[in-house]
């Protein structure tokens, strides 16, 4: 599967990555792929990597989180 360059990408930062409140400065970032995908990868350290999940994927991960899935881990 082809990867983009991520530098070439359109990031969209989470609104609850800011330097304050409960984000604390920790930032994450996604943007849509043109073959679907979702790159995934944390702003403050953009060279350390970055992830790709297919739609479904995604999709799957959020609703886990929107169903208290992932809380322990928080």
């Amino acid at each position: 599967m082809r990867t983009e360059n991520p530098d070439s990408l359109k990031w969209r930062k989470s609104s609850f990555s800011g330097g304050g409140g409960t984000g604390g400065g920790n930032c994450v970032e996604a943007a849509a792929l043109p073959d679907g995908r979702i790159a995934i990868r944390n702003s403050k350290n953009p060279d350390d990597g970055t992830a790709y999940f297919t739609r479904t994927e995604i999709h799957a991960w959020l609703q886990g989180i929107k169903a208290g899935e992932f809380d322990d881990l928080a």
